[in-house]
This record gives C-alpha cells, sequence and structure tokens, in this order.
C-alpha cells in the first residue's frame, strides 16, 4: 500500500465496501456522539466521514486530534447505518473504520477557523492567506479560476490562435498608470519597468509576421488601490490579430467570452447575440461606459416638457444650449417616503438635491415640480417615459458632460431599490465609438481617453482636419453587468499618423520616437493592419464566482495599501543590495 494514502478523501464508493483503505488530509472537524468519534477528513478532492469507537485500536489516539492537524487513518470501508447517509456528500454512503492512524502534522492553535465560512477580518484572512485557502468557498474560487483561464485557452485555440509568452522587464510607457520600476545593476542610474500590459509587444508580434497572438499576461501597474482592480498586478487574456477590422475582432472575440461564460453561468443566462452600444448612447441611456443591462430603467431627455416652464431653476438652466434635463423613470416608486429617501441619497452624493414628479391615483403628478411645471406638461412627461399611477421620475439637469456619471449611480440606486436588475444571467455588451481624445482639466491640455495606440476613425485625415474632442476611435470595451470586463481597438499602424496622434496628446516626434522606438521602427517595415484587446480574468472570475471583492478569487492577493501581508512585501533592501544598485532611499520626512 502506498505510504500515505490508496485513495483520495473524495473517491471512496459504495463499490468500496469492505475494503481496506488508507487515506491522508487535514482533520475538518471531529464529533463526539456518545463516546463514539466521528472524523470529517478533508484533501482537495473531499471529504470521508472515519469513525472510531471505544473498540477501535485508535480510539484513544483519535481522541487527541484537533481542528487541521494532518492525519493518516487506515481503516475499513463500510455502509453507514441506515439513516445516517449524506446525499450532500460524494462520499455520503460510506464511511470509513479507524484501525491505525498517523500524526503526520499536527496543527497549532489556529488564528482563523477553517470549517465554515463565517465572515473574518480581512487582514487575519491575508496574512495567514494559506489557511484561508483551505475554506471550502475560497479553494473551490480558485479553482473555478484555472478552470476559466483553461477554457479560454481551448477557445483561444480551437480560433487559431497561438499563445507567446513576452518580456517581464520591459520598458517604461504611457499606458495610463504608474510603472514599477526595477532598478538595473549592471546599468547604474537606469530602470527596467514592469509591463503595464504587453501592448507593445504584441503589436510587435504582428509586424514580425506572427498572424494571431493570445496570453494570459500578468500585468503591474503602481496605482492607487481600486474596488475593481487587484493592487500591483492583475492578468488578462491578451490578444491581437492582424489584417482585421473591427468587425473581425468581434466575430473572433465574442463566442470565446460568450463560451467562458456559459461554461461557468450554471444555468444562468448567456446573452447570445451582444448589442454594439456607442459610447456617448451608453452614456445617454445608462449613465456609464459600463452599463449594467440586467437594470431595465433607461433614462431619456425630457428639457422641452421644462424649457420656458414654471419651474424656474431648470428653465433658466435651458437657456444654455449645452444644458439638459434627464429623466429616470423610476417604476413603482411613487411614494413621497421613498421619493424624500432619493432625495437624500442624492445629497449624501454630494449633490443639491433630486427633483421628482410622483404619479397618483387618477394619474395626476404631484410634488413641488409637478406644481410649478403645470398638469399639461406633467402628463406629457409620464406619456414619454411610459409610466402610471404609482409610479416616479427623478430629473438631474445641467450639463451632461458633468452629471451622467452621477445620473448613472442614481439609476443604479433606483434599479436596486424597486428590484428592478435581473441578478440571475449576465448582459453582454461592446461598447463602441469612444472619443479619441478628452479635456485633462487638471492639466489644461488634451489628452487620450482610451488606448493611444488605436486607430482614429477618419484617419490622418481626421487628425489634420477634425476638432480633436470630436474624433471618434475604432476603440471599444466589453460590459458585463456594470463592470468593463475587456477594452481593445483596431491600431494606428501609419507612422505619420501615429507622430500625429501623440503631437495633439502633446508628445513630440523625437519624445515618441525616444518612446516607442521599437515600435515605431516596426512601422516603417511594412505593418499590417491589426487589432486586438485585453479581457480582465480576475474581473471575469469574479462574476462567474458571484462576489464582489477580487480578493476572493486571487491565490495571494495584496491588502488595500498594496501590501502582502503573508509574505512582508513590500520591505527594506539591505544596505549591501543599494550599494550594488548605487541608490541612495530619500525618505519623506515624518
Amino acid at each position: 500500500m502506498h505510504r500515505y494514502r490508496s485513495h483520495t478523501c473524495g473517491a471512496l464508493r459504495e463499490s468500496d465496501i469492505d475494503q481496506t483503505a488508507r487515506l491522508s488530509g487535514w482533520v475538518h472537524r471531529v464529533r463526539d456522539h456518545g463516546g463514539v468519534l466521528f472524523v470529517d477528513l478533508r484533501d482537495h478532492y473531499g471529504i470521508t466521514q472515519c469513525v472510531a469507537d471505544p473498540d477501535s485500536p485508535a480510539f484513544a489516539e483519535v481522541e487527541k486530534f484537533r481542528s487541521e492537524w494532518v492525519v493518516r487513518i487506515d481503516g475499513k470501508v463500510r455502509r453507514r447505518p441506515a439513516g445516517t447517509d449524506n446525499p450532500e456528500l460524494p462520499t455520503g454512503m460510506i464511511e470509513v473504520y479507524v484501525k491505525e492512524i498517523e500524526v503526520l502534522g499536527p496543527a497549532a492553535e489556529l488564528p482563523l477557523p477553517v470549517f465554515g465560512e463565517q465572515e473574518y477580518p480581512e487582514d487575519i484572512r491575508l496574512k495567514y492567506r494559506f489557511l484561508d485557502l483551505r475554506r471550502e468557498k475560497l479553494h473551490q474560487n480558485i479553482m473555478t479560476r484555472g478552470a476559466v483561464v483553461d477554457s479560454m485557452r481551448k477557445r483561444m485555440k480551437e480560433q487559431g490562435f497561438f499563445e507567446f509568452q513576452t518580456p517581464i522587464l520591459t520598458a517604461s510607457s504611457p499606458e495610463g498608470a504608474r510603472d514599477f520600476l526595477v532598478p538595473s545593476r549592471i546599468h547604474p542610474g537606469k530602470f527596467y519597468a514592469l509591463p503595464q500590459a504587453p501592448q507593445q509587444y504584441k503589436q510587435l508580434l504582428m509586424m514580425s509576421g506572427f498572424d494571431r497572438y493570445f496570453q494570459i499576461a500578468p500585468c503591474f501597474r503602481d496605482e492607487d488601490p481600486r474596488a475593481d482592480r487587484l493592487p500591483g498586478e492583475f492578468y488578462q487574456l491578451d490578444v491581437e490579430m492582424s489584417f482585421v477590422t473591427q468587425d473581425d475582432v468581434f466575430a473572433a472575440m465574442e463566442p470565446v467570452i460568450t463560451g467562458v461564460f456559459e461554461d461557468f453561468a450554471k444555468g444562468k443566462p448567456v446573452t447570445k447575440n451582444w448589442p454594439r452600444i456607442p459610447f456617448a448612447e451608453a452614456v445617454r441611456k445608462y449613465g456609464s461606459d459600463k452599463p449594467d443591462l440586467r437594470n431595465r430603467i433607461i433614462m431619456q431627455e425630457v428639457s422641452e416638457h421644462f424649457r420656458g416652464s414654471g419651474f424656474k431653476v431648470f428653465a433658466r438652466m435651458l437657456e444654455d444650449p449645452k444644458n439638459q434635463v434627464w429623466a429616470i423613470p423610476g417604476t413603482g416608486g411613487g411614494s413621497r417616503a421613498f421619493c424624500d429617501r432619493m432625495n437624500s441619497w442624492a445629497q449624501g452624493e454630494g449633490q443639491p438635491g433630486l427633483g421628482y414628479i410622483m404619479w397618483r391615483e387618477g394619474g395626476e403628478g404631484a410634488g413641488p415640480l409637478a406644481n410649478n411645471i403645470g398638469p399639461e406638461r406633467t402628463a406629457a412627461i409620464r406619456d414619454q417615459l411610459g409610466l402610471k399611477e404609482g409610479d416616479a421620475a427623478f430629473f438631474v439637469a445641467g450639463d451632461p458632460e458633468k452629471f451622467w456619471k452621477f445620473a448613472g449611480l442614481a439609476r443604479t440606486k433606483l434599479g436596486e431599490e424597486l428590484n428592478q436588475i435581473d441578478k440571475d444571467r449576465f448582459e453582454l455588451a461592446w461598447i463602441v465609438d469612444f472619443p479619441m481624445y478628452e479635456y485633462d482639466e487638471e492639466n489644461k491640455k488634451i489628452d487620450f481617453s482610451h488606448n493611444p495606440f488605436s486607430m482614429p476613425q477618419g484617419g490622418l485625415d481626421a487628425l489634420k482636419g477634425q476638432d480633436p474632442l470630436t474624433i471618434k476611435a475604432f476603440q471599444y470595451d466589453i460590459a458585463c453587468n456594470g463592470y468593463e470586463i475587456a477594452s481593445g481597438g483596431i491600431r494606428n499602424h501609419k507612422p505619420e499618423a501615429m507622430v500625429k496622434a501623440f503631437e495633439i496628446a502633446g508628445y513630440g516626434e523625437q519624445e515618441v520616437i525616444d518612446r516607442f522606438g521599437g515600435m515605431y521602427r516596426a512601422f516603417q517595415y511594412g505593418a499590417p493592419p491589426h487589432g486586438g484587446m485585453a479581457a480582465g480574468l480576475d474581473r471575469i472570475v469574479m462574476l462567474l464566482c458571484g462576489t464582489t471583492n477580487l480578493r476572493e478569487i486571487s491565490l495571494f492577493p495584496m491588502n488595500q495599501q498594496a501590501m502582502d501581508l503573508l509574505m512582508g512585501a513590500p520591505s527594506e533592501a539591505a544596505p549591501k543590495q543599494l550599494r550594488e544598485l548605487h541608490i541612495r532611499t530619500n525618505l519623506p520626512q515624518k
């Protein structure tokens, strides 16, 4: 017999009854039922119930067992007594009568429980992550993550993609976040950067004549903590294709992402034919460039009903042609208490309030706005929004550029409060036609709004002759249930257009050559039209596992302060290491 096990703890079945088995694993829990000891023994594969009574030669030793001891148990497989079987467990029809044990690894008192899924402080969980990972839910999430990666790889290869590995030590690149820098010992005073994404390398692969690339790529960004991204590093399904239009990328990737979701949706519906929603429409209808399409609420502009009305606040705003009034319908929200609660919520979000109209019995509008604009305008708003008695509408007004994000938050809040969100489905969509540039208020300059390597719609002519803030790009995102899960674009592969695009954002030609020399040179020697995307593995797994915390789907994550509590990183470097790198620290004054 094998030194440690003849079977795993998830393997034994009724067909094994009367056999001798050897199991090794962790003591999940011990139950004492009137002098008979029941040990749930757990390993990666499952749980087996083991039994020791006073007649068992190992009874005295089993009495010493504590949670999470690692033990070896030899015994005879037998059927569980009638009425004690457990159909929830694959091994639930049998038990092992203990004849011999060996303690392989005793455990000290646990800093957090492994049995059960009770909440525990996150810092303790991360410091003792090896214990946290033994918990059933988290353990299963990590296995799901691996299976999702397998599904992605299989589907990408079926689509004719080949997997490449690109460098981890590379040059700094303006991807929109700070780089992690790595000092060079061999080249004093110079630094490598960890890649924010393999963007330049994957484009260079297309220059090199490879046609369809993908990679499960680690990406590194020295960002402040964000709820929807792990600090420090994350993983993405990175993709690039040659001789493609935007439609070709969509046709290749839509079945891959749909298929991965269907593999792990546990029966929940997944969008078959993805809608393509222009950025401006997504903002207008949903107040988000990553809309949650499970939410049935669609916002509408209702400016005309307030123009010249008795509600002077909105009427005066609308004298400025850039200002608008948007309505957010609230089906079933037509009570004064609910409307006042939404108004208070808006004030808590830093807004002056949230205007509303309620429709009461008979369809009459009620509330301060209704009183000011009169029954005719109130009825017209109700008809436009398709509302009825018992419903309400909420209003935001001003410059849409400044209020659309708040309008989106209000739509989400209403959807949650009024049960307008079908949470048992995955709604996928392409968001297209992103603006190429945006105005950076802080630095008072035009900057890229998305990926700087994307092709502007209209090409070089648009860059030369169009107001930069009106140029759209061949850039696209995938939205799912209110999250951006992928981003991509058709690339700007013409050197003159690349230089002009960066020039508009404040980069001179020489700076482009210095920072992107490899790509700039490659474009001079026959560059194919190409494009691709990158899908966030972490966010996809998070959605499929039904959690909103990325730490629940990652093996060894950092905390919100970007610290690895398990390994003690970041840590101070030894003086000898700093001398070798010709580096001296200059810490801020406390």
